[in-house]
Formats: structure tokens, C-alpha cells, sequence
């Protein structure tokens, strides 16, 4: 399959012209979902976060973090994806974005997802994140590959998302967003 036959099955809602207004008391950020294009299929690329950093040390996310102000969801996410790995929004092509995800921590993510070729030359800032890794996309279609768990919460069940891959744990809002990407691609 042509690279444009499998992007063509990944756009997703158009991009928004400006982001969207946070959800009451969550503080707003974004994230890149990156693809890399590599062998002829669609891999993840997923990123450890540093073990000093105070929230969430060595857990699997994506490229992101909080909007700064005046600054578009979308540029959020490039920039820090920039910030984090060295990419630059030049070598990445927007497809579009995921519906937003709250998380239990008071966040909103905005997910963008983005194209990038593979062999780019990863430059980790060591202040954020440990190490990068790819998936391919097709792991996560398979639906005993993305388990749930209700777990009691300041007095709900809350549902969490889980997704074991080799030696590594996917969990929490970053597995949430791959589902949201199964969903819409399955």
C-alpha cells in the first residue's frame, strides 16, 4: 500500500483554526501522536519521560505539554515535540486531531496527530525524556492488546487504559488516546 493510500485513512478532523476553550478548571495542553512512516507501515513513536521529572517520572507518553499563552493546541504540541525530541514542526505534517481527553490529574489534552519519515535524528532533551521507541500501529488493533480496569477513585470507578508492549507499559491518558486512534481507524 502507498504511503498516501495509508495517510488517507488517518485524517481526521480538520485542524481547528484556534484551540478550543479548556473544560471548567482543567488546565489545557496538547500532545503529538507521531507516525513514522518506516518499512512500509505505520509505527508510534512514544517517548519515556526522565525519571527527575516531579509528575509522572518514567512513564510513556507522547511529545507535549501545556500551552503557553497565545499559543494554538496545535503549535503546543510541535513546539514541544521540538523541545523534546529535536523534530521540528518542518519534518512533521499535521493529519489532523483527536477529540480532546480529560484526565484525572485536571488536564485536557488536545491529540494531533502527525506524519514523520523515519531515519529522523532523534536529539532527546535529557531534562524531559530518557528514551524514544516505536510501535507499530498494527500491535494496538487487536483488542487483547488494549485492556481496561476499573479502579476506585475519590469515591467513582474510573476506567484505565492499559497496553503491556514487550517490556514496556503503556497506561493512563496515553493509552486512552491510542484507543481513540483504534477506534477511529478500526
Amino acid at each position: 500500500m502507498q504511503l498516501q493510500q495509508l495517510v488517507s485513512r488517518f485524517i481526521l478532523r480538520p485542524l481547528p483554526q484556534q484551540s478550543p476553550q479548556p473544560a471548567t478548571g482543567l488546565r489545557q495542553s496538547a500532545v503529538l501522536v507521531p507516525l513514522v512512516y518506516s518499512a512500509n507501515q505505520l509505527n508510534i513513536l512514544f517517548t519515556r519521560r526522565a525519571l527527575t521529572l516531579a509528575h509522572h517520572p518514567g512513564q510513556i507518553s507522547f511529545p507535549g505539554g501545556m500551552l503557553e499563552p497565545g499559543e494554538s493546541a496545535a503549535d503546543a504540541a510541535l513546539r514541544e515535540t521540538a523541545e523534546e525530541i529535536g523534530i521540528s514542526a518542518a519534518h512533521i505534517r499535521l493529519l489532523g486531531a483527536l477529540p480532546a481527553h480529560n484526565t484525572l490529574t485536571g488536564f485536557q489534552i488536545q491529540p494531533y496527530l502527525g506524519l514523520m519519515h523515519a531515519g529522523q535524528n532523534y536529539q532527546l532533551s535529557s531534562a524531559e525524556v530518557s528514551e524514544v521507541f516505536e510501535v507499530p500501529l498494527s500491535f494496538f488493533l487487536p483488542p487483547q492488546h488494549r485492556l481496561q480496569l476499573a479502579v476506585p477513585l475519590r469515591g467513582k470507578s474510573r476506567q484505565i487504559h492499559f497496553m503491556p508492549y514487550q517490556d514496556k507499559l503503556i497506561w493512563g491518558a496515553t493509552a486512552a488516546i491510542i484507543q481513540q486512534l483504534v477506534t477511529h481507524v478500526s
